[in-house]
Protein backbone atom coordinates (compact mmCIF):
# COMPACT_ATOMS: atom_id res chain seq x y z
CA UNK A 1 0.00 0.00 0.00
CA UNK A 2 1.63 3.20 -0.87
CA UNK A 3 0.01 6.51 0.20
CA UNK A 4 0.44 9.74 -2.05
CA UNK A 5 3.67 12.26 -0.58
CA UNK A 6 3.19 16.11 -0.68
CA UNK A 7 5.37 17.82 -3.28
CA UNK A 8 7.19 19.49 -0.57
CA UNK A 9 8.18 16.13 1.28
CA UNK A 10 6.67 18.09 4.78
CA UNK A 11 3.00 18.16 6.11
CA UNK A 12 1.16 20.29 8.95
CA UNK A 13 -0.18 18.57 12.06
CA UNK A 14 -3.54 20.20 13.10
CA UNK A 15 -5.12 19.26 16.24
CA UNK A 16 -8.37 19.96 17.25
CA UNK A 17 -10.18 20.27 20.41
CA UNK A 18 -13.90 20.15 20.55
CA UNK A 19 -15.86 21.46 23.53
CA UNK A 20 -18.46 19.41 24.96
CA UNK A 21 -16.14 16.25 24.30
CA UNK A 22 -13.30 14.12 25.32
CA UNK A 23 -11.97 13.52 22.06
CA UNK A 24 -9.64 15.45 19.81
CA UNK A 25 -9.57 15.72 15.98
CA UNK A 26 -6.08 14.88 14.34
CA UNK A 27 -5.55 15.90 10.61
CA UNK A 28 -2.40 15.82 8.84
CA UNK A 29 -2.56 18.41 5.41
CA UNK A 30 -0.68 19.38 2.76
CA UNK A 31 -1.66 22.97 3.53
CA UNK A 32 0.92 25.70 5.03
CA UNK A 33 0.96 26.66 8.92
CA UNK A 34 -0.15 29.54 7.80
CA UNK A 35 -2.94 28.59 5.66
CA UNK A 36 -4.28 26.60 8.09
CA UNK A 37 -4.15 29.55 10.46
CA UNK A 38 -5.75 31.59 8.12
CA UNK A 39 -8.91 29.12 7.37
CA UNK A 40 -9.35 29.19 11.34
CA UNK A 41 -9.42 32.52 11.91
CA UNK A 42 -11.56 33.43 9.21
CA UNK A 43 -14.08 30.73 10.43
CA UNK A 44 -14.08 31.92 13.21
CA UNK A 45 -14.55 35.55 12.83
CA UNK A 46 -16.75 35.20 9.75
CA UNK A 47 -19.27 32.39 12.20
CA UNK A 48 -19.29 29.95 9.45
CA UNK A 49 -18.23 26.34 10.03
CA UNK A 50 -14.49 25.49 9.66
CA UNK A 51 -13.66 23.15 6.88
CA UNK A 52 -10.46 21.70 6.39
CA UNK A 53 -9.00 19.42 3.70
CA UNK A 54 -6.53 16.01 4.54
CA UNK A 55 -3.40 14.67 3.00
CA UNK A 56 -5.90 11.45 1.50
CA UNK A 57 -8.44 14.77 0.21
CA UNK A 58 -11.16 13.69 3.19
CA UNK A 59 -12.75 17.07 4.06
CA UNK A 60 -13.26 17.63 7.96
CA UNK A 61 -15.89 20.15 8.83
CA UNK A 62 -16.54 21.14 12.25
CA UNK A 63 -18.89 24.27 13.25
CA UNK A 64 -17.00 27.32 14.20
CA UNK A 65 -19.08 27.31 17.79
CA UNK A 66 -17.76 23.77 18.98
CA UNK A 67 -14.00 24.19 18.54
CA UNK A 68 -12.45 25.43 21.55
CA UNK A 69 -8.81 25.13 20.27
CA UNK A 70 -6.27 24.50 17.36
CA UNK A 71 -2.92 23.65 17.43
CA UNK A 72 -0.55 23.46 14.15
CA UNK A 73 2.95 22.61 14.03
CA UNK A 74 5.10 21.28 10.61
CA UNK A 75 6.21 18.08 10.62
CA UNK A 76 9.08 16.46 8.46
CA UNK A 77 8.41 13.42 5.91
CA UNK A 78 9.19 10.23 8.15
CA UNK A 79 11.96 8.06 6.82
CA UNK A 80 11.56 4.57 6.89
CA UNK A 81 14.37 1.70 7.38
CA UNK A 82 17.58 1.77 8.74
CA UNK A 83 19.21 4.78 7.12
CA UNK A 84 22.35 6.18 8.54
CA UNK A 85 21.63 10.07 9.13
Amino acid sequence: MSTKKSASGTTTEIRIGISESPQELHIESDLTPEQVIDAVTTALDSGKSLSLTDTRGRQTIIANNKVSFVEVGQSAERKVGFATA
